[in-house]
């Protein structure tokens, strides 16, 4: 039987009782005055009749608080809220970009849904809210060992330099012309989990920062010959290199594997998935699909997570996070 004949995933009733049962492990929390216990179920109550539904629509999962008198649903204070989409394809929109190890486009989710592609659009920036996990704690530990890297993709808004950072002039030649490219800065735990970053430029001040901030001191970082790493690098236990301008991928010292493939690997699946399935990428918007790749990666069948388990906890990462149609400062 496929994953996808669950009835949650069909029928409202059962979309609005599988979330609740997430939501509220314990029962019903009023979102507007916390009341727990004084919920009550209301029944047989249907939404103002429209053209499109001469009768009005059955408002699943209806609650009312004994305290403060207001309705709600399971919807209020996540990512659900306000949408007009049915939650059964919310729940499918979730499992299917939880399973697509490169994602899956808004135009497809648009016809699978068959809801508008500006709902899909938005369906989707929201589902990667919800992933966004925003760890603080730093990476890796004693004897654990930490790779990082940076890649660039995408183009930069804006005109290109006609300088270098020292002030000189780019060649006419096209060897030593501007990238004027996106930068990541990668950081992977072997064996562990992922966290990138989008920044604004890949230089030493900024990759000093983002790696001290987020990585253990006890750790042993694993980087390839940029010079990026130089400084920062010194401040740990021990940081080891490849040679990848002498074709050094991988070295062995004793029983320590010197490589940086990790994050490279990881990064590989990353530019798959946004060249072949997204394709176009505002940069505004580059963080959100970094941490929907980020999220696959931490919940990875590697880590005992399959689809199922990865789709829970994205519905767990839904609580308290609200995305509106309109941002400023995106």
């Amino acid at each position: 039987m496929s994953v996808l004949s669950r009835e949650y995933f069909h029928n409202e009733a059962a979309a609005f009782e599988h979330v609740e049962s997430i939501m509220w492990p314990e029962g019903p929390v009023c979102p507007h005055c916390g009341c727990v216990g004084r919920v009550y179920k209301l029944e047989g109550v249907y939404s103002k009749p429209s053209k499109k539904n001469p009768e009005g629509v059955e408002r699943h999962g209806l609650k009312k608080c004994g305290e403060c008198r207001k309705q709600f649903t399971v919807r209020i204070g996540t990512i659900f809220e306000e949408s007009h989409i049915p939650l059964h394809k919310w729940l499918q929109a979730i499992h299917l970009m939880c399973s697509s190890k490169k994602g899956i486009s808004s135009n497809q989710l648009h016809r699978v849904l068959e809801i508008t592609l500006k709902s899909a659009w938005f369906l989707s920036h929201r589902i990667r809210e919800a992933m966004r996990s925003g760890d603080l704690g730093p990476m890796g530990g004693n004897g654990k060992i930490v790779e990082a890297d940076e890649t660039y993709f995408g183009k930069k808004s804006g005109p290109a330099p006609t300088v270098t950072t020292s002030g000189r002039p780019f060649t006419k030649s096209g060897k030593t012309g501007p990238a004027h490219k996106r930068a990541v800065l990668g950081l992977v735990e072997r064996g562990g989990m992922v966290r990138t970053f989008h920044v604004e430029k890949a230089n030493k001040d900024n990759v000093a920062h983002l790696v001290s901030e987020n990585v253990s001191k006890e750790s042993v970082l694993m980087t390839d010959e940029s010079r990026l790493y130089e400084t920062v690098g010194a401040s740990f236990v021990d940081h080891q290199t490849t040679k990848h301008s002498a074709k050094e991928y991988v070295r062995y010292e004793g029983d320590m594997v010197i490589h940086s493939n990790t994050i490279e690997n990881y990064f590989s699946i990353f530019k798959r998935g946004m060249k072949g399935v997204y394709q176009h990428c505002a940069e505004k918007h580059l963080h959100r699909y970094l941490a929907e790749f980020d999220f696959r990666y931490n919940n990875r069948i590697g880590l005992g997570v399959d689809d199922s388990a990865r789709s829970l906890n994205a519905l767990f990462g839904a609580r308290g996070k609200r995305l509106t149609y309109n941002q400023t400062g995106m």
